[in-house]
């Protein structure tokens, strides 16, 4: 129970400090120590690996954030605070004015700035105890909204209030914003079979279901007696929108038990997005009732659009999700694999193990369209479970045909570090296959480290103790220094073709690459370079000492039996003659 504010101890406000020097720390809780109502119990934090244990494993109820604490990219480390701490205020410091720093932190996801060089008792308390009080205000705010609806009551004053403040916030920080207008179909006769006392528990039961399936962010209300609406802020685009329409329709696919009894439940859903649909409260609770009527036409559960576009897309991405499932089952997911060549002997020294998707109906789907959709919905787990299998079997392939030695890189989605059995899969998988492990290439991305850095630091040393080697692909794209790759069993680095292809065009690209080169050599890293594709590029990657090149100025990628005409027409050795 949230206590009113002014009997509030101030003991319980709790504050994560995310500095690097402790005396900013001292700084910080001193000038916040001098107020008479606000003693904060702060924690220190100065290491992103302590970060994330402190954020999973304490609570806090606001984090005050030094811009220059990071992972290299603020942004991407502001989006990993807000979902880690369950969305709790962020307090932003940096060195710079507020005009010039403010607007783009608070559109990344702070929810207050301060200039440290004019930072004072005064303003510092005034934006701790601002934070700390709106929190509390939401806090109570969803469990009245909870309870609300746990009990069946019904305010449509307090829902169109709830969603003229979104609509606020999503005008304040242009995004976009869908309201999900949810109805039970032919509640009529559930009410005759089973009386209003039993209806009005099942649709309570459903809220709770829907309650624990959405984000904390998300507001539930039941607005009529067979009526829920769902106010989903900080919308994208309509992938987002259908990952909330597959959790709402796979609560809704469970029968819900009521005195021992199972009731099947069929609903519509009306979804309508600001500012396409409207930008008042009435206006697009009018629009996704419209639409939510359209979907009654259809049988079972079932949605619809207020914006045909929208419709359209949201419905093509969750048949394509469907789709690749069945093609995970029935054989239509293949490998193409790119050959990456030594530039000191011009050997093929390993190939990119690369998926593609042969469709019965479109033919070959490219990897940027499905690839979002697999990940989204998790599906890249299995899938990337079954290319490490595909790629151990043409390994061993490889090894009989007269191409021994040949490395296979695989692709490692972020994902893949979500299933906490990934290293045991992993092992089985090589273990049945019976390969040298040496052969096997992981790469993946600095996003694969971001979710769980200690976990997924584990899981490379265990892997790494099997033989299977690392590499970090896109290098230069993201923020990574190398000295943090030193932590690392990191093997190999690849230079993003973005900076290779802008060779000749532009010196920053020349410099980067030097650099990147010299420094990965440094420290017993090998360099590939991707998207190659003329010859000055790959006489300037030459003359850096490159180790290895990938890209269409060798070969472009191409099936198994087409790889293997590739090498054999090279000789024995993979050796390629130009």
């Amino acid at each position: 129970m949230t206590l009113p504010l002014e009997t509030v101890r101030p003991s319980q406000l709790r504050l994560l400090v995310l500095v690097p020097d402790y005396v900013d720390f001292l700084w910080l809780t001193a000038l916040l120590s001098r107020d008479p109502e606000l003693v904060p119990d702060a924690t220190w934090c100065p290491d992103l690996i302590d970060c994330d244990d402190l954020i999973h494993n304490a609570s806090f109820d606001v984090i005050v954030w030094d811009c220059v604490f990071h992972s290299g990219s603020e942004s991407a480390f502001l989006q990993y605070l807000a979902v880690a701490s369950n969305e709790k205020p962020i307090l932003a410091l940096s060195a710079e004015t507020e005009r010039a720093r403010a607007p783009d932190l608070l559109a990344a996801g702070a929810d207050d700035y301060l200039c440290r060089q004019s930072l004072d008792q005064w303003s510092l308390r005034r934006a701790v105890r601002g934070l700390w009080y709106r929190e509390q205000l939401s806090e109570s705010a969803h469990g009245q909204l909870g309870r609300d609806v746990a009990t069946g009551f019904i305010n449509r004053d307090l829902f169109f209030d709830r969603l003229q403040q979104s609509l606020l916030r999503a005008e304040r920080g242009g995004d976009r914003l869908a309201l999900l207008h949810l109805n039970i179909d032919d509640f009529r006769s559930i009410n005759e079979s089973f009386g209003y006392q039993k209806s009005d528990l099942l649709m309570i039961r459903l809220a709770e279901r829907l309650r624990q399936a959405l984000r904390r962010v998300d507001s539930l209300m039941r607005i009529g007696g067979d009526e829920l609406a769902i106010i989903v802020e900080k919308v994208e685009d309509s992938l987002d929108i259908t990952q909330i329409i597959r959790k709402v329709v796979s609560v809704l696919d469970e029968p819900v038990t009521l005195d021992g009894q199972a009731i099947a439940v069929n609903a519509s859903l009306g979804v309508a997005t600001y500012p396409e649909a409207g930008d008042s409260p009435e206006t697009l609770l009018r629009r996704a009732n419209r639409a939510m009527f359209e979907a009654k036409r259809d049988p079972g559960t079932s949605y619809r659009f207020y914006d045909r576009h929208l419709h359209v897309s949201a419905g093509y991405q969750l048949r394509l999700e469907a789709d690749l499932r069945t093609a995970l089952r029935g054989r239509e997911l293949e490998l193409y694999y790119q050959p990456r060549i030594d530039l000191a002997t011009e050997e093929v020294r390993g190939v990119e193990c690369l998926l593609r998707w042969n469709h019965p109906e479109r033919g070959l789907v490219g990897p940027d369209e499905f690839i979002p959709v697999a990940e989204r919905s998790g599906l890249i787990v299995p899938i990337g479970y079954w290319v490490i299998e595909q790629a151990c079997q043409r390994l061993q392939e490889s090894a009989d045909l007269g191409f021994p030695g040949l490395v296979f890189a695989v692709n490692l989605s972020f994902r893949q570090f979500h299933d906490r059995k990934m290293t045991e899969t992993i092992f089985r998988i090589i273990f049945n296959a019976n390969v040298d492990t040496s052969l096997l290439e992981l790469e993946l991305t600095e996003s694969a480290m971001m979710h769980d850095p200690e976990y997924a630091q584990r899981c490379l040393r265990e892997l790494n103790q099997l033989g299977i080697s690392f590499a970090l692909d896109d290098f230069g794209t993201g923020f990574s220094s190398l000295s943090n790759l030193q932590h690392l069993p990191i093997s190999l680095v690849k230079i993003d073709k973005s900076f290779v292809q802008e060779l000749g065009h532009s010196a920053d690209a020349e410099h980067i690459i030097r650099a990147i080169i010299s420094l990965a050599h440094s420290l017993q890293i090998s360099v590939v370079a991707e998207g190659v594709e003329t010859e000055g590029q790959l006489e300037f990657l030459r003359q850096q000492h490159c180790d290895e090149i990938q890209g269409y100025y060798y070969a472009r990628p191409m099936p198994w039996h087409d790889l293997v005409q590739f090498l054999r027409s090279r000789g024995q050795s993979a050796c390629l003659q130009r």
